[in-house]
């Protein structure tokens, strides 16, 4: 995933508020410039999850919603990481060679990739 998904995404959250780029940085107290290359893909996404939850508070992401854990999910794939969550799950990090492997070892179809997931949702 590349630093624009991310970007575009934070660009689309901010904008079903209603706000500019500029509204929305005033009202939560956020440097115009820095976003504004962050929506762009010029810089990547913090690493740090406390800028994190600061930046999906401010786009209104409900914890544990959809969209908060694909802020998240966007912001560790863009810099090539497995989201912090889902490394403190010692069973689902045992199976990540496995699925890691497969995603590279053949061609996997989208319902087979969904049934893979299910598989280690209940594993």
């Amino acid at each position: 995933m590349k630093r624009e998904e991310f970007g575009a995404f934070f660009r689309e959250c901010r904008t079903k508020q209603g706000l500019t780029l500029r509204a929305f940085c005033r009202k939560h107290g956020l440097d115009a410039a820095n976003i504004s290359r962050l929506e762009r893909g010029q810089v990547p996404p913090p690493t740090s999850r406390d800028k994190l939850e600061e930046y999906a508070a401010a786009l209104g992401l409900e914890r544990g919603s959809d969209d908060w854990f694909e802020f998240f999910d966007r912001a560790a794939a863009s810099s090539g990481r497995v989201p912090a969550d889902l490394m403190d799950d010692k069973a689902l990090v045992a199976k990540l060679p496995l699925v890691f492997r497969t995603l590279r070892g053949a061609r996997v179809t989208q319902e087979q990739l969904e049934d893979l997931i299910e598989r280690l949702r209940k594993a």
